[in-house]
């Protein structure tokens, strides 16, 4: 008799689980990248965020890996979207400067 509540139940907890799981690590993510690739768009920014965390921390003279540019440009992505600006905006400071 128990099964009887106890079945349904435990699998609305799996669906229930499993599909937030999804739009967390999944659907939120490409939204996310998404919407900053619109915004380096909208600007006419014709670098990748990627490209620009690479050349931002290059001109501090710090070397870090493709792997911490990935989980970097993963947390501007979903937290701090407007930094791909402010890095590429430094970059372009740092251009200027050189010449």
């Amino acid at each position: 008799m128990a099964s009887i509540i106890i079945i349904p139940i435990i699998i609305v907890t799996l669906v229930g689980l499993s599909g937030y799981l999804v739009y967390r690590f999944l659907i939120y993510d490409l939204y996310c990248k998404r919407i900053v690739n619109q915004s380096l768009q909208k600007y006419n920014i014709k670098k990748t965020p990627s490209q620009i965390i690479k050349e931002y921390y290059e001109n501090k003279g710090e070397k870090i890996s493709h792997k911490e540019i990935q989980n970097l440009e993963k947390n501007y992505r979903q937290n701090e979207p407007e930094q791909f600006l402010v890095m590429y905006d430094a970059i372009r400071e740092h251009l200027k400067d050189k010449e």
